[in-house]
């Protein structure tokens, strides 16, 4: 009997041994499972799922209840360590709940007839399967669902009616739609939010309610909308709703986060412009970074929009530690409102160290990172860093070589600054984003035993957002300039110079270029933030960029002479020239709280045109690795059909003009931090251009999908609180760089040749 047979009869017999029914109290059941069953159209059947007050106990990859058997295995006597073990990482099972589920039965209830089925009503069927085990299915019988027919109000203040009647048009009711209690909860928010914008300070959804008239055996309803007169307490005259406007607005630095006169009483006061300053020792920002930040001004009518905006903005703020924001009623005049900001600095200056290996084709070594950060550098929350790293690596197979290792180093340098152009042109109580200046300067030196070659970058980029959800990125001037100060002469002769060995790809990646870039990006992410249960989440990125237009306009305007290569040339260096667009698509589908399905599409595409005729090795596409095609290595996959011969120094051919990565995981939580993944990947790269160093490389729409490769594989992942530790173990399914059975690996499985293990820190999408 082979190992592998004796390990996985060893766990049979393990989790067959381990009695459940110990832990299962004598009359009791274990909650064996769930059912919910709807015959209407609608299907309330998913909707009622997040009822369900008591759930069974949760299965690896929704298969097998394994957490549960873990804890069975363990004895009653808590004292034993192992029994602590086996218990705080496995889950005791399920005991069924009669209460519980009787509450269940109700809510789902409710939530059907706040849909709109007023006669809805659900059974409850508990059926005993085995000797101690007890299924659990709900019976849903909606019924008719009723529509509203008409809409009428009754609004008690003439102020609150006029504002009312204007916001008509925006209105979530409408005639002939099914009478939904959430959807009328959403229009009292909606109203008691639209109120609160124009001045109604004290405004509660609670002055709004509903009346549904219906007819005798008749679904129609007829609706009123009441909105009542306010009132300070039950026992008060109701009287008009008062419309507060704003009246002073103070930035309170460094004097609590709590309005305590006497502590204010202390403070020192500043004027600026249309505000108050108070603070105590030295001012530690500039009083036009504060002003910058908020959206609202005094004299102006109350906006609970202006003020959560205000509020978030300081928040943003790096230079501060704690935000809050107080609203307290003027002494002198009771319709105004006094705004009080307050906030405490943090930690100006701070130093981190970063550590991590490296396997690179199976060639290990170890990378570091020193980063200084000055948060207030100019007292206006500016973001200083300086990054220093450094990284070592081993490197095997190579003959005829001096040095036997792979050397790197370098210096980033950056500054964000929040606001930017449009934030000093457009006057802050009309401002509607978020946004940020950034500028940074790379210097990258990399020194390998076939060549040295160092970059030099310098970027100013604008970051803007509205919302939380999006994220705009433009990238104004981007320019690097690649110098290859030495080349190994065994290199040269065999790689760059041999008229037999010529290969025009290294050759171009080796030469120094110029790169001046102009791009945008967005990104979106659907997922609320919000504490609970969603369904479905899905995000979107997107970037393009050009380079080299600018400077051959210029060339061809001035009718510049071309190099020896047919390229422009600027002070001597040649410049790239292309455009290249990269989409990226994610979708998670949470299957419950501990499964979920996570679906992902990568596509980029790259052109060079007329300066260049290849993308510089920065800007081309690699397949293969921890975050696209997990069977094979990194850079280890394509260009198509192409198989690399040379895998130690010509690994620069397996790249391209084209990206395509599908990618499907299904991820589960096992037990204590530790979660798994399955995972199939397929995709590839592909050349626009036909490179006679990279044959079968190039994409053809007819027969491209020859070329897709899959690879199958399992995840662990250790999720700690900031980051994600992954380890991904991947097999090749089908292979394009072969034919004939060694095509397809998922057949004719050979380990040594086929599997990749890939360690690596965050999700893979």
């Amino acid at each position: 009997m082979s190992i592998r047979k004796e390990i996985y009869l060893l766990l049979t017999l393990l989790l067959a041994s381990c009695s459940v029914s110990k832990f299962i109290p004598e009359g009791e059941y274990m909650l064996n499972r769930v059912d919910i069953i709807s015959h209407n159209k609608e299907n309330y059947a998913s909707q009622a799922r997040s009822y369900v007050r008591q759930n069974p106990n949760s299965k690896w990859f929704s298969i097998a209840k394994v957490p549960m058997h873990i804890y069975s295995a363990s004895g009653k006597d808590s004292t034993k360590w192992i029994n602590k073990v086996l218990q705080k990482i496995g889950e005791a099972p399920v005991i069924y709940d009669s209460r519980q589920a009787e509450l269940t039965r109700a809510n789902i209830e409710t939530m059907l007839r706040n849909n709109g089925y007023l006669h809805a009503t659900v059974d409850f069927e508990p059926k005993v399967v085995k000797e101690n085990r007890i299924n659990a299915t709900y019976y849903l019988h909606e019924r008719e669902q009723y529509k509203i027919i008409s809409i009428t109000r009754e609004i008690e203040d003439s102020l609150i009616e006029k504002y009312v009647v204007a916001d008509s048009a925006a209105t979530l009711l409408r005639k002939g739609m099914p009478f939904s209690i959430n959807t009328l909860n959403k229009e009292r928010e909606r109203l008691t939010s639209m109120l609160k914008n124009v001045g109604f300070y004290k405004f509660q959804k609670e002055y709004i309610s509903f009346i549904a008239d219906t007819a005798y055996q008749s679904t129609d309803i007829n609706l009123k909308m009441k909105i009542a007169a306010f009132k300070e307490n039950v026992q008060d005259i109701p009287t008009l709703h008062s419309q507060y406007h704003l009246g002073n607005i103070y930035f309170v630095s460094d004097a609590g986060l709590r309005l305590d006169d006497n502590e204010l009483s202390l403070c020192d006061t500043l004027k600026i412009d249309n505000y108050s300053l108070l603070y105590k020792n030295k001012l530690f920002m500039r009083p036009t970074v504060l002003s910058n930040q908020t959206y609202i001004l005094p004299g102006e009518l109350y906006s609970q929009s202006r003020v959560d905006r205000t509020y978030n903005s300081f928040s943003q703020l790096n230079a501060l530690k704690h935000t809050t924001l107080r609203i307290k009623e003027n002494n002198d005049d009771p319709s105004l409102l006094d705004c009080y900001i307050m906030f405490e600095r943090r930690k100006q200056r701070s130093l981190s160290f970063e550590i991590e290996g490296t396997n690179t084709a199976g060639d290990l070594g170890a990378a570091a990172s020193l980063t200084f950060s000055n948060r207030n550098l100019f007292k206006g929350s500016e973001v200083l860093s300086l990054r220093l790293f450094g990284a070592y690596e081993a490197i095997s197979g190579l003959s005829g070589y001096i040095k036997d290792s792979y050397f790197e180093y370098g210096a980033e340098l950056g500054l964000r600054i929040p606001g930017g152009i449009a934030s000093r042109i457009i006057p802050a109580e009309k401002r509607l984003l978020k946004s940020a200046t950034q500028f940074s300067l790379q210097f990258n030196s990399q020194e390998r035993p076939e060549f040295e070659r160092q970059i030099l970058s310098a970027s100013w980029s604008y970051l803007w957002s509205k919302k939380h959800s999006t994220q705009h990125k433009l990238d104004i001037l981007d320019v690097s300039y690649i110098y290859v100060p030495w080349i190994s002469d065994t290199f040269k002769k065999e790689y760059l110079d041999s008229i037999s060995n010529r290969n025009s790809i290294l050759k171009y990646n080796y030469e120094n270029l110029l790169i001046t870039k102009l791009g945008y990006s967005f990104s979106y992410n659907s997922a609320t933030g919000k504490n609970g249960f969603q369904p479905v989440v899905f995000s979107i990125r997107t970037n393009v960029e050009s380079s080299g237009n600018a400077l051959t306009a210029v060339n061809s305007l001035f009718s510049t002479p071309k190099n020896s290569e047919g390229q422009y040339t600027f002070m001597d260096i040649a410049y790239a020239q292309y455009v290249k667009g990269d989409l990226d698509l994610t979708t998670h589908v949470n299957i419950d709280s501990r499964n979920s399905l996570v679906m992902h599409l990568g596509v980029g595409v790259a052109y060079p045109y007329g300066n260049s005729t290849i993308l510089p090795f920065e800007k081309r596409y690699f397949s293969g690795g921890a975050n696209s095609m997990r069977g094979w290595t990194v850079r280890g996959l394509g260009p198509g059909s192409f198989k690399n011969k040379n895998r130690d120094i010509d690994f620069i051919n397996q790249s391209g003009d084209m990206k395509l990565d599908l990618n499907l995981e299904y991820r589960s939580h096992l037990f204590w931090k530790i979660h798994s993944a399955l995972f199939v990947d397929a995709g590839n790269i592909w050349t626009i251009r036909n490179y006679k160093e990279q044959p079968g490389g190039q994409f053809n729409v007819r027969t491209f999908y020859q070329d897709i490769a899959f690879s199958y594989g399992l995840g662990l992942r250790f999720e700690l609180d900031f980051f994600v530790f992954r380890l991904d173990c991947g097999m090749k399914a089908v292979n394009p760089a072969y034919s004939g059975k060694d095509k397809y690996p998922l057949l004719n499985p050979d380990f040594g040749r086929d599997f990749a293990l890939h360690f690596a820190v965050g999700y893979p999408f």
